[in-house]
């Protein structure tokens, strides 16, 4: 493989990118070292380690909760992938977004992150972090001039989503790196879940962090359950010591199985990009559908900005369906295809009504202030034949 990573096309990258040629016992994958503990030969090998740790560059492993071979051989791959130096992987999603607020804030600090972030993600910056002495503005995604003003001298995050779930709002990334200009000690944290590192480069665009939930895409079979974040050696170094300390590592096994999905997360990603904008297509073509969002289209009011920073617009379509909560019931229960769940990004198709569960504790006024009315639907779009989708939506519209 030549080395000009950079170079790289994003499926070379995927199948290439941060593994050595020549791997232990020398297989073509990565083994699983199923193991909590390293032992050593001697006192000396220990001492030896002990040094090197202390001078920040530890020579081998000691303790599963600092790492482990596989989990290694993962995130360097996902290093490669978003064009960082350095990364963490993690036990889940929310486990990768609330350690790195922990690692990058203290008492007396302040935040800001945009709404439409993840729900648990924006009610931990709003709520848990209050407890320990820690601020948070909330802002609109769109409202750059309200970010601006929201940035205090104190602020040290800021933390915002793109796309966004579920309404898939896009947010300027230069635009919120330019920040930093005036605010030199910001950190800008992007979850880049829905974007995937094949759709959009956080970093490359400005971003210290890019966060993800790689139980979605980047597992890519909704058989994984981890996080993930990518940033430079400096910003990562402030987080691993919280990380460590709080042991949400993830395992050997999972990390095996990230290993082998991020392989084919470009031509999988492709596939979600295609079959996402034939559907959106037809949604909106459709009478008793009211409103599509999705980037891909040219009436989305981001539809430029997208096409400006992002290579692919993704695999979720959201759109309103009939006139009332009854017909969306209707819709959603009509369709073969898609399994009904809350989570995204597999192989499989997922159909999910975000008003029944992730905002059912919301009253309507609160859902309809940021968009979530009852006839939203979120549609996470497998690998299956885009026509087979589409022909299963086309009869499920018909029950509206």
């Amino acid at each position: 493989m030549p080395d000009d990573r950079p170079k790289m096309g994003p499926s070379t990258r995927s199948v290439h990118g941060g593994e050595p040629r020549i791997k232990a016992a020398s297989a073509i994958t990565n083994p699983i070292f199923q193991t909590s503990t390293f032992v050593f030969e001697n006192l000396a090998e220990i001492q030896a380690f002990a040094a090197s740790r202390n001078a920040g560059a530890p020579s081998r492993f000691e303790y599963g909760r600092y790492g482990n071979p596989t989990e290694q051989a993962a995130t360097a791959k996902l290093v490669a992938l978003e064009g960082g130096e350095d990364g963490i992987l993690f036990a889940s999603g929310m486990a990768a977004a609330t350690v790195t607020l922990l690692g990058l804030l203290s008492a007396g600090d302040h935040m800001v992150i945009t709404d439409e972030a993840y729900k648990k993600t924006r009610e931990f910056a709003i709520k848990d972090l209050k407890r320990f002495g820690i601020a948070c503005t909330v802002v609109p995604p769109d409202d750059y001039d309200a970010m601006a003003a929201a940035i205090r001298p104190n602020t040290k995050v800021f933390f915002t989503e793109t796309p966004t779930n579920p309404r898939l709002w896009i947010i300027d990334l230069p635009r919120v790196a330019a920040f930093k200009q005036d605010h030199p000690d910001l950190v800008v944290v992007v979850d880049s879940t829905f974007g995937t590192p094949i759709n959009i480069q956080p970093l490359a665009l400005g971003a210290d962090v890019a966060l993800h939930s790689v139980t979605k895409y980047l597992g890519g079979h909704n058989d994984v359950l981890g996080g993930a974040i990518v940033g430079s050696k400096d910003v990562i170094g402030r987080i691993r010591p919280m990380h460590q300390t709080l042991g949400t590592i993830m395992d050997a096994h999972c990390a095996y199985l990230l290993i082998r999905g991020l392989k084919t997360l470009a031509i999988r990603v492709a596939r979600h990009n295609e079959n996402a904008q034939r559907v959106a297509e037809f949604l909106e073509a459709q009478e008793r559908v009211t409103r599509v969002y999705y980037p891909g289209l040219a009436s989305h009011p981001q539809h430029d900005l997208a096409a400006r920073q992002m290579t692919g617009f993704g695999g979720v379509v959201s759109f309103d369906v009939g006139a009332s909560q009854e017909d969306t019931f209707r819709f959603i229960e009509a369709l073969k295809i898609p399994y009904l769940g809350p989570s995204l990004g597999g192989v499989e198709s997922l159909v999910y009504h975000p008003a029944s569960l992730t905002f059912d504790r919301y009253t309507p006024e609160e859902r309809a202030a940021i968009g979530i009315t009852d006839t939203l639907v979120r549609l996470a779009i497998g690998i299956e034949d885009a026509d087979d989708l589409i022909a299963d939506l086309d009869q499920a519209l018909g029950q509206v």
